[in-house]
């Protein structure tokens, strides 16, 4: 049977139609609009579209930034914070006439890259997307493990102390703490460290472009980026020292992350040297579209 997976990002909504052998039949993508109605309204229209596409009926998965309360059946938990306190799946399946399943992006991804992507092979799997926000899922066997709160792999949530004396207080994140994860390594985060060095704005990608032109700030941003990987993957490797992480979302493309960034991870690991590989996707920097549309075929728990 077809299927259709869905990426809810915070600034794109992916989508990918597969056939049952797991071939891609078609890929589309649209920026996410703001505001729960106009989400729900573009995810259907992108799975809309999709489905004309199929030669019959598809079933449709979606990962969402957050996860759905099992008690409630309402998202929590997401950095879309638009889409906490919401019946999403409800509302979906009422739009589209037909069953949903919804898992959060980052066990989906972390599924698709363990099944098919970077780290097949591998049995113990910590797949981390640095993105709008950040996120994490683990996998043992080719199956995301959740936990009892759904919360399993949510790193993003823990704080990182700033060793920077000349930096301003801990930044605030929407879960109610103060210097998660998130608020040091997601896009956002760099791009804002780089707009208090320098005083002017610019997108992640152009001030990676600028730390090898001079850019004092752009180096400096870049710095404070390594040393907060460091401490947190290094924080991953003593809890679970996974058999391989893979990373995807966009800030996974800075070039830095492979030779700089392992060895931020290095100088703070509790051992001599670092043996698991960390991995760029292999499926794209939203392979979660991959993992979503797998989720009716029971490698998601």
């Amino acid at each position: 049977m077809a299927q259709i997976g869905i990426d809810l990002g915070g600034t794109k909504i992916e989508g990918v139609l597969l056939d049952a052998a797991g071939a891609v039949l078609a890929r589309r993508r649209v920026p996410t609009p703001a505001g729960y109605e106009a989400i729900v309204a573009a995810v259907a229209d992108l799975v809309g579209l999709l489905q004309v596409e199929a030669t019959r009926p598809a079933t449709v998965g979606v990962g969402i930034p957050g996860t759905v309360d099992a008690h409630s059946g309402r998202v929590k938990n997401a950095n879309t914070t638009s889409l906490i306190g919401q019946p999403l799946r409800a509302d979906l399946v009422a739009r589209l006439g037909q069953d949903v399943r919804i898992a959060n992006d980052a066990n989906c991804f972390a599924v698709a890259e363990a099944r098919a992507g970077a780290a097949q092979g591998h049995k113990l799997v910590f797949g981390i997307i640095l993105g709008t926000g950040v996120g994490g899922g683990l996998v043992v066997d080719g199956v995301a493990r959740t936990g009892p709160h759904g919360i399993a792999g949510e790193w993003g949530h823990s704080p990182l102390d700033d060793r920077d004396p000349e930096a301003p207080a801990a930044p605030p994140c929407y879960c109610g703490q103060r210097g998660c994860v998130e608020t040091r390594l997601s896009g956002p985060a760099f791009e804002r460290d780089y707009e208090r060095l320098a005083g002017t704005a610019r997108g992640a990608a152009e001030i990676l472009s600028r730390v090898e032109t001079g850019d004092r700030a752009a180096r400096r941003a870049l710095d404070r980026y390594l040393a907060f990987y460091g401490e947190g993957v290094a924080r991953l490797l003593h809890i679970l020292d996974p058999d391989a992480i893979v990373l995807g979302g966009g800030m996974s493309n800075n070039p830095y992350l492979p030779t700089l960034g392992r060895a931020a991870v290095e100088a703070v690991l509790f051992n001599a040297r670092l043996d698991t590989p960390i991995l760029r996707h292999a499926l794209g920097d939203s392979a979660g579209v991959f993992g979503a549309a797998w989720l009716w075929s029971e490698r998601v728990e």
